[in-house]
């Protein structure tokens, strides 16, 4: 393979504690022959289950990260958590920025720029979420969108962190159980203005930062996704919440990749 491909799930507020680890044996046991030099793998579970998570895999076959930070180690911040606890957890990564956290919890470019901060700051892996909106998307400014949240997201983030940078990009019209997935010229397009920005914004280190398609990652589209010159991963949702079938596809995936 001439790049390393990523593939990676956000179990959401789905699967208990017991389930959640039985899903991560389970998919370490499925996926263990792959070299984890040709990809990598990570899944973000629930608060509750990253504990149990972190002690039941091992971290060379699956990353783990934690669906959402604040940007204080610590303080008056009643339901929030820090850093500082997640890093107690030796976790691997922190997501940011997920549409749902924008769209149904009102999170602003601004804070998914602290937490973007503090989540480098303190040395964790940090994949920032981006995607328009169905009306955005109809008002034909999706890439303007994608450049906003892009240039407010990483503001005062150096060069030098590039590498510990992942992007997701998610329409939010193609996500969840509603969503319509994009096409993957329409997704290859919109890869290539986040890779133009990113390049504006970390220049020849904006090489080391893979992009990642998420919204409706499904069997029928994950090949024709992974082909696209401008697509490094699948962020898939409920296609991977059962292990056997996520191993199916990033096998499916892998090989489309090959044979193109």
């Amino acid at each position: 393979m001439d790049k390393k491909l990523y593939f990676g799930t956000n179990l959401k507020m789905y699967k208990t504690i017991e389930e959640t680890v039985s899903y991560l044996k389970k998919l370490v046991e499925n996926t263990k022959d792959i070299s984890r030099d040709e990809i990598e793998l990570f899944v973000i579970p629930s608060y509750t289950s990253l504990s149990a998570a972190v002690t039941s895999v091992d971290r060379s076959f699956i990353k783990l990260g934690a669906q959402n930070m604040c940007w204080e180690d610590q303080g008056q911040f009643t339901g929030e958590i820090s850093p500082l606890m997640l890093k107690e957890l030796a976790l691997d990564m922190v997501m940011i920025g997920h549409s749902e956290r924008r769209h149904v919890f009102g999170e602003k470019d601004r804070e998914e720029n602290l937490k973007v901060k503090a989540s480098l700051a303190h040395g964790f892996d940090t994949l920032l979420c981006i995607g328009e909106t169905l009306e955005e998307k109809e008002y034909g400014i999706s890439p303007e969108i994608l450049r906003t949240q892009l240039k407010v997201g990483f503001h005062g983030v150096s060069r030098e962190q590039a590498d510990k940078i992942k992007v997701a990009y998610e329409p939010v019209w193609s996500i969840g159980v509603n969503g319509i997935p994009a096409s993957a010229e329409y997704a290859e397009e919109m890869h290539k203005v986040i890779k133009n920005c990113l390049e504006e914004l970390f220049g020849e280190k904006s090489a080391e930062i893979p992009v990642l398609y998420g919204g409706s990652v499904n069997p029928g589209n994950a090949e024709a996704m992974i082909v696209q010159p401008s697509i490094d991963g699948l962020f898939t949702g409920r296609a991977a919440w059962q292990a056997d079938d996520f191993d199916k596809l990033i096998r499916q995936a892998m090989n489309a990749y090959e044979k193109r």
